[in-house]
């Protein structure tokens, strides 16, 4: 496996294309990622009882339809909590697509983001599709122009893809995602679309989806809030040639590892590039007993807003790890815990056997100045591990969640 440039457009058969159409005020605003051929499809969507109208449609076609060929995405308004009048519109927003690329209503996913509560501009809509329908390419601008338009307060476009053998055949897999506010995904206002031309049958694709974001964007968190519009759509033409994968062997794992590698690049991107973030926060448990117990504890730690403050000032504040890793309702002895932080400018352990070792603090603090910062929790009860992401809270997160519809 080798990562390669691009994103939705990577994969044979791919095109998209990312315009301003008049939704927001200045930045681009819709996006589209097309198949030229008809495509297996799976997704992924919030477990919020609050659904917005695209992840209903969504969540029909991906049981329903036998191939979805596009998917149409606007960001500045989230059609959620808009009534009969917004799943009217999520319709008249698919089936302008379906009219423009000649295909069926049912073979195009929608996706929407941003302000809850607010109805699409229809019009606009419509005639951003025709502007998306002509301007789409296969070429990786392109697949990065779709990416910037799906961006609400996100300060830059996430992209990934990789190559990958299959039974003596090429196969990428690439994909965007957006998300920075509202993220608590358990599939938030997250999006993703992920493209492949690998041939698989349509019950191993979504299989492998559900799985894999149980470790990917299921382990991230800005803001401890689960959006209404969570959406991570998978496609896979076929155009790779494969013979088509009906079963778990070599090749289904191929694929799952390659997917993996994509959405854990995606997920940490987003994770960080949270509202007012300064710095990716990697938290891994490890000496679990059983596995959910170390997920359950490393996503308490990343999303304890004592710790993401503490991070923010570069402050080795190790008591509310223990703190958030003791609410997290995970039965483990607090006595012999150890705990490290960690970052390019070295490693340090905090805490042995449950008690502060002899560190020094302003090693600590040039630990928790770089960019990227890892802890580690060390149960030592068992042999599973979990590892999650999230990222500091700095005072921009309060201005720019306070003037947000402004």
């Amino acid at each position: 496996m080798k990562k390669i440039e691009g994103g939705v457009t990577a994969a044979k058969g791919y095109k998209a294309a990312g315009i301003y159409a008049g939704i927001k005020k200045k930045r681009k605003d819709m996006a589209l990622v097309y198949s030229t051929v008809p495509a297996k499809g799976a997704g992924t969507f919030t477990t919020n009882v609050v659904k917005a109208a695209p992840v209903k449609w969504d969540m029909k076609i991906t049981k329903k339809s036998p191939y979805v060929q596009a998917v149409v995405l606007n960001s500045g308004v989230a059609n959620a909590c808009t009534g009969e009048e917004g799943e009217t519109n999520n319709l008249l927003m698919a089936q302008a697509t379906a009219d423009a690329l000649d295909i069926s209503v049912d073979a195009v996913y929608t996706a929407s983001t941003g302000v809850i509560g607010k109805q699409l501009p229809i019009d606009i809509i419509k005639e951003g599709v025709k502007l998306l329908a002509e301007d789409m390419k296969e070429d990786i601008d392109h697949g990065t122009l779709a990416a910037e338009a799906i961006m609400t307060t996100d300060t830059y476009s996430k992209e990934c893809a990789v190559r990958f053998m299959v039974g003596g055949k090429e196969v990428i897999i690439g994909g965007m995602a957006k998300g920075s506010g509202m993220i608590h995904p358990n599939m938030a206002t997250m999006l993703g679309v992920v493209t492949t031309d690998l041939a698989i049958s349509k019950e191993l694709l979504q299989e492998a989806l559900s799985e894999d974001v149980k470790h990917t964007f299921n382990m991230i968190s800005v803001d401890r809030d689960t959006s209404t519009n969570d959406s991570l759509l998978l496609l896979a033409n076929g155009l790779a040639g494969n013979d088509e994968i009906k079963e778990k062997n070599e090749d289904y794992k191929a694929f799952c590892e390659a997917l993996n590698y994509v959405t854990t690049d995606l997920s940490k991107k987003m994770a960080a590039d949270g509202e007012g973030a300064t710095k990716l926060l990697e938290v891994q448990v490890i000496g679990a007993k059983i596995k959910d117990d170390a997920i359950l504890i490393s996503k308490s730690i990343i999303t304890s807003n004592l710790v993401k403050t503490a991070v923010f000032g570069n402050d080795a504040n190790w008591g509310r790890i223990l703190c958030a890793m003791g609410y997290a309702g995970v039965d483990f002895d607090p006595d012999i815990v150890d705990l490290y932080i960690e970052s390019i400018d070295g490693k340090l352990k905090l805490v042995e056997n449950g008690m502060a070792t002899n560190y020094s603090e302003e090693t600590a603090t040039r630990i928790l100045s770089a960019k990227e910062v890892k802890a580690c929790a060390d149960l030592k009860m068992g042999t599973e591990s979990a590892t999650a992401w999230g990222c500091d809270f700095s005072y921009d997160y309060v201005k720019i969640n306070a003037d947000y519809r402004s």
